[in-house]
């Protein structure tokens, strides 16, 4: 029975443990060992820039400070970004070496070759590529073009061939590429965050599906291999969420912390409800997504010439701005059968008359959420229609990459001045014209729609997401599209984009990662726990109208949406104050959240074996949670007649000077709830680095509900800003 047991990974530098398949009964029994913390199936996780590194302030000039930092400090500080994802492209010109010197020492990694990736694909820029076996790893030889296969090896490659983990990377580190676009959209230089920062990916994920005992292992490998910092755009569904001990990436991640790697996780797409959020743990970086300046518009004329505005990315193929005018129909109208009307008023899939479509625009709505875009794309290109025009109100602030088929959204008031149209003329016609680009757009950012919200579910006494980055319409490398029949290039794309337009909290995620390479750099002896501070004491919730950052609904986004608020990588450089999360504030977190000393100790690295649990926790005791060091605020629970709750934090100095004093104010504090700070003045003097106060909340006469707003410390040339938020019942 033993040798039916197959071992798939053993875990080592991140942690202690294996994957392997059992019996129910066999991991039952594994289960009550005094040794076995937990046991877990394996999860399948989902998938989670010309112009947005200069909207976050990152123009080019300010990589050459980095630049000068390393040439003269060695390239020993030169940083390693360990991308878990789908792989990588290496033929972009995002991932060129031609301007970076020699691979770190330091570096540990391999360049594993598969069928059509050899240890040549990898450069001084591309320093390392691993893959995992995944359940449905390619199966069998795919041709590339350009690209000989090498039947000889190992079934399985390093190569990207979803397009997302080429996204991911090249937006956290990307070389700088001049007149980079989409069939002449965005056009711009594209880079990373830190173009000079060297990249290793790790293959984790196939189509779709991302397995949690490679993302471990990829952790646990990239860790080994000598990475400052991992950068995760995957995630369960909220749905789907479990507890920390089994969560892949949270155990991973853990460990990685010890090791003083940060892992920066998306928050996920489930947006705009409440408690969507995941990769919530307090040592995992979480990013949300917001809008950048610029805007992909579309046009719509109709035959009685009134011209109506919606989103969209589309182009002509043959470079022609010519659009022609077709024949206009509501889906709803031509059903395949009158019972289905409700379904094709969707464009779901066998709900439309396929003869009524052809040669039509055809109109659908986006009233079902489980029906995609590109679904109701594919299904009116399928019965050869001309066009699509989607009324949906929500998502039309996070454009749809429709290539080169005419494709607009619009919201609900143009949506009725379509459909009254329709209504009211013998022969409705429409032209779809292709997308333009709008630059300095306004207001930006805005939280999109689709980013998940807080708070977290699996504890509220952390407030997540952390902070809101660039997401939405990011110009980013991609892989050239390919037709998986005859494996040549796309007949429209005879010279497929090097580059394609994405959104997500999986491109929001990438640019936190490419900024704190980009701090580190200049900052070598920061740890990632100083430098998430000063990313997040320092980030704004103004809008370039010099107004309240808002949401797609145009109500002021809270904390819960964007976190302490938009990233400024150039401000996080010089932050004053920051408050340091330690690991031992990481254990106490987990003693309060619940778990027992002895189980700590058991996943612990050495540093931690003897690691007592504080006396208080000796029970859960999760409201303790709010004083871990962290740099926001979140009280789960403040009942009205229960009085006061304090929580403290540890300010440590690193500005250039040694002695200052800080006063503190709060900014727009909720009505009826009390904030109180004790002292109101920290000074460092005579050395003194670090300094704490209380903070105390009086709930008395607040509103039910969360309360949120900001304590600011100003030692007159600082802002150092911390968010809280306060439950109050």
């Amino acid at each position: 029975e033993s040798e039916r047991i197959s071992v798939r990974h053993s875990y080592h530098h991140a942690y202690r443990g294996f994957c392997a398949l059992l019996t129910e009964d066999e991991a039952t029994l594994l289960s009550g060992h005094e040794e076995v913390v937990s046991v877990f199936p394996d999860p399948v996780l989902q998938l989670h820039t010309t112009r947005s590194w200069n909207f976050l302030g990152l123009g080019s000039s300010y990589y050459s400070r980095s630049s000068s930092y390393r040439y003269n400090h060695g390239s020993s500080y030169d940083i390693i970004i360990g991308v878990i994802d789908t792989g990588i492209w290496p033929e972009s010109p995002s991932f060129d070496d031609q301007h970076i010197g020699k691979v770190p020492s330091r570096w540990k990694g391999v360049c594993m070759e598969g069928f059509d990736f050899d240890k040549s694909n990898c450069n001084r820029k591309l320093i390392g590529a691993r893959f995992y076996k995944i359940e449905d790893q390619e199966s069998s030889f795919t041709k590339i073009p350009n690209i000989t296969t090498k039947p000889s090896k190992p079934n399985g490659t390093p190569r990207d061939k979803v397009g997302h983990g080429t996204n991911t990377a090249s937006i956290a580190a990307g070389a700088i590429v001049p007149n980079a676009n989409y069939y002449g959209l965005a056009n711009g230089t594209a880079r990373g965050g830190l173009p000079s920062a060297r990249i290793a990916t790790y293959k984790a994920c196939s189509e779709g599906n991302c397995q949690g005992s490679a993302i471990l292992k990829a952790i646990d490998d990239a860790i080994k291999d000598g990475v400052d910092i991992i950068s995760i755009s995957i995630g369960r569904s909220f749905v789907f969420q479990t507890d920390f001990k089994d969560d892949p990436i949270a155990i991973g991640a853990l460990h990685a912390a010890e090791k003083g790697v940060m892992v920066v996780c998306s928050g996920g797409n489930e947006g705009p409800d409440p408690y969507t959020v995941t990769n919530s743990a307090p040592w995992i970086f979480t990013v949300a997504a917001s809008t950048i300046d610029r805007k992909f518009q579309s046009t719509i004329v109709l035959g009685n010439n009134v011209s109506l505005k919606g989103s969209g990315i589309s182009y002509n193929p043959t470079g022609r701005s010519r659009s022609r005018t077709y024949p206009l129909a509501f889906g709803e109208n031509i059903p395949f059968h009158p019972s289905l009307t409700s379904q094709a008023r969707n464009c779901m899939p066998g709900s439309l008359d396929a003869k009524r479509v052809t040669g039509k625009i055809i109109v659908c709505m986006n009233d079902d959420w489980t029906i995609s875009r590109e679904i109701k794309k594919l299904v009116v290109q399928d019965a050869k229609a001309k066009g699509l025009i989607l009324i949906d109100e929500a998502e039309k602030s996070s454009p749809f990459d429709s290539g080169n088929f005419p494709f607009i959204e619009v919201g609900k008031l143009a949506g009725a001045q379509i459909l009254q149209y329709i209504n009211s003329s013998q022969n409705p016609l429409a032209t779809i014209f292709p997308a333009n680009e709008i630059r300095s757009f306004k207001p930006a950012p805005v939280v999109a729609d689709f980013s998940s919200r807080g708070p977290a579910t699996l504890t509220e006494n952390i407030l997540k997401p952390d902070i809101s980055a660039p997401g939405v319409g990011i110009l980013s490398a991609m892989i050239p599209i390919v037709d998986e029949v005859s494996s040549n290039l796309l007949p429209e794309k005879k010279s497929s984009s090097l580059f394609g337009i994405t959104s997500g909290t999986s491109m929001a995620c990438p640019h936190v990662t490419g900024a704190m390479a980009f701090i580190k750099s200049i900052h070598p002896t920061w740890s990632f726990s100083m430098i998430k501070s000063a990313i997040m004491t320092t980030a704004t919730i103004s809008n370039n109208l010099r107004k309240h950052l808002t949401n797609t609904s145009g109500l002021y986004s809270n904390p819960h949406e964007i976190g302490a608020g938009e990233l400024r990588p150039i401000k996080a450089l010089d932050p004053g104050l920051v408050f340091e999360t330690t690991m031992n504030d990481y254990y106490n977190f987990l003693c309060y959240y619940g778990y027992k000393e002895n189980e700590l100790r058991l996943v612990a690295s050495k540093n931690y074996k003897n690691f007592g649990c504080p006396r208080n926790a000796s029970t859960s005791k999760k409201e303790l949670i709010s004083n871990i060091n962290y740099p926001s605020i979140s009280i789960e629970k403040l009942k009205k007649n229960e009085g006061v709750v304090k929580v403290k934090r540890v300010a440590t100095n690193v500005g250039s000077d040694r002695n200052s004093t800080y006063t503190c104010s709060t900014i727009a504090p909720p009505a009826g709830l009390v904030v109180r700070v004790s002292p109101r003045k920290i000074a460092f003097v005579k050395g003194i680095k670090k300094a704490s106060f209380e903070v105390s909340f009086d709930g008395k006469k607040a509103l039910k509900g969360y309360n949120f707003g900001i304590i600011t410390w100003s030692d007159g040339s600082h802002k150092v800003q911390m968010v809280f938020a306060v439950n109050i019942e």
